[in-house]
């Protein structure tokens, strides 16, 4: 949400009162519409004690809202907002008896993605499994996406002014004895986000089942660092790299053993786990880190010489 500060700026450097600038700010939240009546004018007054004309205040009320973008803002597809559909999956809690198995390799095994436990990764039920379309081989895991009802077209199903950031941590798989309109939802090459339920329900009323969703790719907001978590076998170091802030994906990695003075470019493996098959056992490692937007960190003996299989490692390294 714009600060006030910013909205002056929006509305190119016009000297407002603070006290005219918050009630527009509320006007704007609890209703996202231009379309004001000529009773919701005279209330506006009222709480301006006279101050303003009515039509002075419409004026500013229409130049506010118009150069607002944001989510329970007045959102359009051309300023960077894409289509798509959302359904969700997991139970009310994102573990649910009826997909109990499914649920548990989700949460517990990481899904698609490989992530171990996604409540104590950080991601807890802000979560989406994505279809072929998004998932991009698994390039896409860990990134973040800004989601919203689009109540243009089912407005009986959305939730008024509301919207989610979750991160891509599974995938959807297509099914293609169902038609791409009636069951096939993640089907080539619907871009579709199968979101847990808690998520789903943030933005939609359960009964809906599926409902079509504006969307656009964000910056993740992690709290803490980095986690790597080191799997695989001696020769074969399979390290899960989790918790990743800013674009959230990562496009390249590469470890150094204290051993060595050279990089060793990682491959990825499967989603978020990236494999290297030098052996690194007894030495301390580091991390070089590529995300998605070119941005890269480097985390200097961030795994302690003493590491085993199976343990994992927080820094204070993030984007």
């Amino acid at each position: 949400m714009l600060k006030n500060y910013e909205i002056r700026k929006k509305l190119n450097g016009s000297t407002i009162n603070a006290r005219i600038v918050d009630l527009c700010m509320y006007i704007h939240q609890n209703t996202c519409s231009i379309n004001y009546t000529s009773s919701s004018l005279t209330r506006l007054n009222k709480k301006l004690k006279g101050k303003m004309t009515n039509i002075f205040c419409f004026s500013i009320l229409a130049n506010f809202l118009l150069a607002m973008l944001c989510t329970n803002m007045i959102i359009s597809v051309s300023a960077g907002w894409m289509q798509a559909h959302a359904t969700f999956y997991g139970g009310s809690d994102a573990s649910g008896t009826m997909v109990s198995a499914i649920t548990f390799f989700i949460i517990r095994s990481g899904g698609a993605c490989g992530y171990g436990d996604l409540y104590t990764d950080g991601y807890k039920t802000n979560t989406a499994a994505l279809s072929t379309a998004l998932f991009n081989d698994g390039k896409s895991c860990g990134g973040c996406y800004q989601m919203v009802c689009d109540a243009t077209k089912v407005p009986q199903w959305c939730l008024k002014g509301k919207w989610i950031t979750i991160t891509a941590t599974n995938f959807c798989p297509p099914n293609y004895a169902l038609p791409n309109d009636d069951g096939g939802w993640c089907n080539p090459p619907r871009p579709h986000f199968d979101m847990a339920q808690p998520a789903f329900e943030t933005i939609a009323i359960y009964r809906a089942g599926i409902v079509p969703v504006l969307y656009r790719k964000v910056g993740c907001r992690r709290s803490g660092g980095m986690r790597f978590t080191m799997n695989g076998r001696d020769y074969f170091e399979l390290v899960l790299i989790s918790n990743v802030g800013g674009a959230g994906d990562l496009s390249q990695v590469w470890i150094k053993g204290s051993k060595s003075n050279k990089w060793e470019t990682m491959s990825r493996n499967w989603g978020a786990n990236w494999q290297s098959l030098t052996y690194l056992n007894g030495q301390s490692l580091s991390f070089k880190i590529q995300a998605s937007n070119g941005k890269i960190k480097t985390a200097i003996d961030v795994v302690p010489s003493y590491w085993q299989f199976g343990q994992s490692f927080k820094t204070n390294i993030n984007f």
